[in-house]
């Protein structure tokens, strides 16, 4: 018969050795000297003495132990060795957590994806899975996930508007499911039983003039910017050179060979895998007469530092992303007709539509990766020759926009990439 009440364990003091206050049926209190009040089961398998612990007191009442006492002494009736079955469920446990759709998202971002992209890249996901699918899968074991639950979770992103983070956090989750099935810890990839699932994500181009009359207002504009020297050299060469604004506002003069007009930007600097960004070659952009002189006439002001456009606050970063764009806006240009990524858009237009080039030559430029009939890719730096006269022959067309002159088309005989030797028409 059971022996121990609630008010002698709650009465129960520690004295200099433990103290076991006996319950029945093997149970009883451990008092140690420190105060610690422990429950303990002795039994018998398989003919030898074993000892369970059955938590503490207060945490564990008289009754919640009593209930677990039975539940052990079941088991050790049906053959079964209560202390073995806890560490086999514990371990259990174990490698769900381990099996866990967060555990191996983490484990499959710190060994594949950080190799595979950009560091900011690879921030940019794990922030993604953090805040959108951990709080809603993260615990549960990856191969258990179904198509379903994965879609609620998308939804959970879509209900806010996010329709495209949508999209990137379900490609983010398919690739930790692919993961999972090369690492034996599941059998499908349940993401392609949500295609077509989600709302489909609206593009929105960057805003650019593309209007000759109104891109001759723009160079107007910029050639009587009366803010800061520096930023109108920027405004003066991105349409010049239509590079990526990150591209152009982190320029550094040693990339700069002024002799032989030519700007060469480090493949870790461009839009590129990280293996590209790692081993790739430089991408050269040809400079115009009318970019040398901007540049030569900047030299003096900033040729004694590392940035051609550092930051007015310190010479040691380069100018903000909020430089050229904040000029545009003051310059009456608003967002949804000008951005600083809208001077290639500008460009890849009138160069196809006005000066008739070949869109291959143009698409190297821009250091997009096109590919020709037969499917091979260009490499970055084809087309040099082509390029130098290409970007020289727009140069001169955008002085005539500026200007305000008649610009005739010339005549549809196009750069070709194949068959002969490309040539650029001039201008009639």
């Amino acid at each position: 018969m059971p022996t121990l009440t609630d008010t002698q364990i709650r009465n129960a003091k520690p004295v200099e050795r433990p103290v076991r206050l006996y319950d029945d049926r093997g149970l009883y209190l451990e008092v140690s000297p420190k105060g610690g009040k422990w429950w303990r089961l002795k039994y018998r398998f398989d003919g030898k003495a074993k000892l369970l612990s059955l938590g503490t007191y207060p945490d564990t009442g008289l009754k919640a132990v009593r209930d677990k006492r039975d539940q052990a002494r079941r088991l050790v009736a049906q053959g079964v060795d209560p202390s073995a079955a806890r560490k086999a469920e514990k371990a259990s446990r174990s490698e769900a957590v381990v099996n866990s759709f967060e555990a191996v998202a983490r484990e499959w971002h710190a060994t594949t994806h950080l190799g595979q992209v950009s560091a900011g890249h690879a921030a940019r996901t794990l922030i993604r899975l953090e805040q959108d699918v951990f709080p809603w899968l993260g615990g549960l074991p990856v191969d258990e996930i179904k198509a379903p639950q994965l879609l609620q979770a998308m939804r959970r992103i879509e209900a806010r508007g996010a329709i495209e983070t949508a999209h990137r956090a379900l490609q983010a989750c398919g690739q930790v499911f692919r993961y999972s099935i090369a690492t034996g810890r599941a059998e499908r990839d349940p993401t392609p039983d949500l295609r077509g699932a989600l709302k489909p994500v609206l593009v929105r181009h960057m805003a650019a003039i593309t209007d000759p009359k109104r891109v001759g207002d723009l160079l107007r504009a910029i050639e009587s910017y009366k803010g800061m020297p520096i930023t109108r050299a920027a405004l003066q060469l991105a349409p010049l050179v239509f590079v990526r604004p990150g591209e152009l506002r982190k320029a550094e003069w040693i990339e700069f060979d002024l002799d032989a007009a030519q700007w060469r930007i480090p493949a870790a600097r461009m839009k590129r895998t990280k293996q590209e960004k790692l081993s790739g070659a430089a991408h050269v952009v040809p400079l115009s007469r009318q970019a040398l002189a901007i540049l030569r006439e900047l030299q003096p002001l900033t040729g004694h530092g590392r940035y051609l456009f550092p930051s007015p606050r310190t010479g040691e970063r380069p100018m903000s992303d909020n430089g050229v764009l904040s000029a545009l806006r003051r310059m009456g240009f608003p967002s949804d007709e000008m951005t600083g990524h809208g001077f290639r858009a500008m460009a890849r237009t009138l160069l196809a539509e006005r000066l008739d080039v070949d869109e291959a030559v143009i698409e190297a430029q821009l250091a997009h990766a096109v590919k020709d009939s037969l499917g091979r890719a260009y490499h970055r730096t084809e087309f040099l020759e082509q390029r130098r006269k290409m970007l020289q022959t727009w140069a001169d067309y955008l002085d005539k926009l500026r200007t305000g002159a008649e610009i005739i088309p010339i005549k549809r005989s196009r750069i070709r990439s194949a068959g002969r030797t490309p040539t650029i028409d001039k201008m009639q």
